[in-house]
């Protein structure tokens, strides 16, 4: 299907797995969740909606080739032992020999059912009017085994011009085999971008309940319209953007927005489809539906960022488009021309030489394999490159951007600092707030409750418990009144907390939450708690700057907080206040400034950003939209891994401009000589054997990635723990 020039866009849409802009009118549908998805072609539909189903289609060509390989090889070894070796060289008739037919039986079936995807490819080019790696892999592999059949069935036109025996159906069937691996490589690469969208939809809510009438009514979630009252109980997601109009509740957006505390909502407060209610209930009113929500703008977001990408396997193909013409060109004018001065005979050897010697296999595998080592390598390490379209940047790479929350802090709230006054101990401060939050689910009372219990510190039960929202807390523990929460509780409840304020502003000013405890109407103490750096994350940014990068925080976070936890990293750049779907923006705007950049990130409001930026790097922790939307994955939480990922894209990268200088110069210097009839009769033999060792060439040079060294960063030491 050729790509819509409609230039209105209400009717034209974006395929999301190869990025084509289709016409909606012509292209083929498919409805997910609330969302219709439009395809260029049927093979794109089938990756979208049944990538597993082509993946294993193609994983056995791609067994099914390999398996000839090694049976083709194994007749040639047949042939080396004594009597049964004899026997393989008998002839049937005609000069037919018992091991030319035993080899065209086997090979002709996997040449035929195992490339025919790649013959019906280069049919459909052609028909379109255009060229691609399909077509010139069908006359290099169709070529071989033709000549592969002659010389097997009528051996005397061959040989009779003083070619020698040589076994082209095995070379045809190990160039199907070197393309088809390549093509699965990349399959795989493809089927992870289709997936991180598949993901995104599964977080959306498939129901609701909505008051229809005066009654609660269940609809799905497609059904919804604006202005619908919605309830959400405790437990439930939120089903789509909306104002809360009645009840009071907390929610959890930490995987939308990267806070990690809990939001509370009462009237008036907005909430986001596709997060969690925590604790109360409450109605809201629908004021976004459908693709108007802010995860649907998430999702396409990550489809447009994905579609637009540049991958480096392209090259090839964009250089096939003008080779091709050329290689048919200079092979119609060889023989031509060798048919007046050499005769027929001799200019058929020289075209079936051309037309081998020209078979893009090393092309076509240059990419995949230096990827398939660079994964091989950095899986020792816990560093998973995706493909090439990830790491063709990294030489270039300038700054390299950081989400906090998740990424370079924990994620969860940590109690960090515990004050004490009028009398009060340190334990005792612990046991009042841990017994009055023991029965809490809030990330805050768990943070307080582990933190006693890491001090051994003895929690008992409260009574006449009551939350109140906004405030805090109110409990007896061993019959004494305790409240625990903000200034305002402490305000309503006439404790005096002056005495405690400078210590508060100050723990507020390192962008920590403080909680104060009151004991029988006397300040206690402040509990209070942060979400605290992870392991190493420091070192991590002190590896990155001696590479000469800047490094940037970004997060959704308020800027006094962002502020704090930059100061202790040492990052002096910092972006705060920044909405999911703002993100990729603000990655757009580094690139618009010439700046090549990576984003660190493990949720999904990171995912758009992932997707956007040069080098997407996502947390193994984090979710898996993140992973599958990051063109590099960091499999343990080491942020200084990150580092490790940079420079093993680097050595990637130049492996695989060195598989494609090789690829090229072999073409460059082999066509000229076959085409000018410089390789006699058996040009054929010699064509195909330079190509394979081209092909050989080009997986040597990619498994000496596996020896390659990381000792700056130690990542040798520090193993796959």
């Amino acid at each position: 299907m050729h790509e819509s020039k409609n230039t209105d866009p209400s009717k034209t849409a974006r395929d999301p797995v190869c990025g084509m802009t289709v016409d909606k009118e012509t292209a083929l549908k498919a409805k997910i969740g609330d969302r219709t998805y439009y395809f260029c072609s049927q093979s794109c539909l089938d990756v979208y909606t049944q990538p597993e189903r082509e993946l294993k289609a193609m994983k056995r060509r791609v067994t099914l080739t390999l398996i000839g390989v090694l049976a083709t090889l194994g007749l040639r070894v047949i042939t080396l032992f004594g009597i049964v070796g004899a026997v393989m060289y008998l002839q049937i008739a005609g000069g037919l020999q018992v091991y030319g037919l035993a080899l065209f039986l086997v090979s002709t079936p996997i040449i035929w059912i195992a490339g025919f995807s790649i013959y019906k490819g280069a049919y459909f080019s052609l028909k379109n009017r255009k060229i691609n790696m399909d077509v010139l892999v069908t006359v290099g592999v169709l070529s071989g085994w033709l000549y592969g059949a002659i010389t097997t069935f009528f051996p005397e036109v061959a040989f009779s011009a003083g070619a020698v025996e040589f076994g082209y159906l095995e070379v045809a069937v190990a160039i199907l085999a070197f393309v088809l691996l390549g093509k699965y490589i990349e399959e795989l690469i493809r089927r992870k971008s289709a997936a991180s969208i598949r993901k995104l939809l599964e977080l959306q809510p498939t129901t609701a309940i909505v008051i229809r009438d005066g009654k609660e009514v269940q609809v799905a979630a497609e059904e919804l319209q604006l202005d619908d009252i919605i309830i959400v109980k405790p437990g439930e997601k939120i089903p789509t953007d909306g104002i809360v109009i009645s009840g009071y509740s907390s929610v959890d957006e930490k995987l939308l927005t990267g806070e990690s505390i809990p939001v509370e909502k009462n009237v008036g407060s907005e909430v986001i489809g596709a997060t969690i209610n925590k604790t109360g209930v409450f109605k809201f009113k629908a004021t976004k539906v459908g693709e108007d929500t802010a995860l649907s703008q998430i999702i396409h977001l990550v489809e447009e960022a994905q579609s637009s990408s540049a991958p480096v396997q392209k090259f090839a193909d964009k250089v096939v488009e003008k080779f091709v013409p050329i290689v048919f060109a200079v092979a119609a004018i060889s023989f031509t021309v060798l048919t007046l001065t050499m005769g027929v005979q001799f200019a058929f050897f020289a075209l079936l030489s051309v037309l081998l010697v020209a078979c893009p296999c090393a092309m076509g595998i240059a990419t995949p394999t230096a990827v398939l080592a660079g994964v091989g390598k950095g899986a020792e390490y816990g560093v998973l490159l995706r493909s090439g379209e990830y790491v063709e940047k990294a030489r270039k790479l300038t700054t390299v951007v950081f989400d906090k929350t998740g990424t370079l802090t924990k994620g969860d709230p940590s109690v960090t600092d515990i004050k004490t006054y009028n009398d009060f101990t340190e334990k005792e401060v612990l046991m009042f707030a841990g017994s009055a939050e023991k029965s809490s689910e809030h990330p805050l009372a768990e943070a307080i409750v582990e933190a006693a219990e890491k001090s051994r510190t003895e929690l008992v039960a409260a009574e006449a418990f009551e939350a109140l929202p906004g405030r805090g807390v109110k409990c007896m523990v061993q019959g004494r009144w305790v409240f625990l929460g903000n200034r305002k509780l402490m305000a309503e409840q006439g404790i005096v907390v002056s005495e405690i304020e400078n210590d508060m502003a100050k723990l507020e000013g390192e962008g920590k939450t403080a909680m104060i405890l009151a004991v029988d109407g006397k300040a206690a103490g402040i509990v209070a708690a942060m979400d605290t750096l992870k392991d190493n994350a420091v070192e991590a940014i002190e590896h990155l700057k001696s590479l000469k990068l800047e490094v940037a925080m970004l997060t959704g976070d308020n800027e006094r907080t962002a502020k704090a936890i930059a100061n202790q990293l040492g990052i002096d750049k910092v972006i705060s206040n920044v909405l999911p779907w703002e993100k990729e923006q603000v990655i757009k705007k580094l690139q618009g400034e010439g700046k090549v950049v990576a984003m660190v990130g493990d949720g999904i409001n990171d995912a758009p950003a992932l997707a956007t930026a040069d080098i997407g790097i996502a947390i193994g922790s984090g979710t898996d939209i993140a992973k599958e939307t990051g063109g590099i994955v960091l499999i343990k939480d080491d942020l200084r891994d990150v580092a490790l990922a940079i420079e093993l894209s680097k050595k990637t990268m130049r492996k695989i401009n060195t598989n494609l200088f090789w690829a090229f110069a072999y073409n460059t210097v082999m066509i000229p000589i076959a085409a000018a009839g410089l390789l006699g009769v058996n040009g054929p033999m010699f064509a195909a054997a330079a190509m394979a060792i081209s092909s050989l060439t080009v997986v040597g040079n990619s498994a000496l990635l596996k020896f390659a060294k990381f000792e700056r960063f130690n990542a040798k030491k520090r193993g796959t723990q």
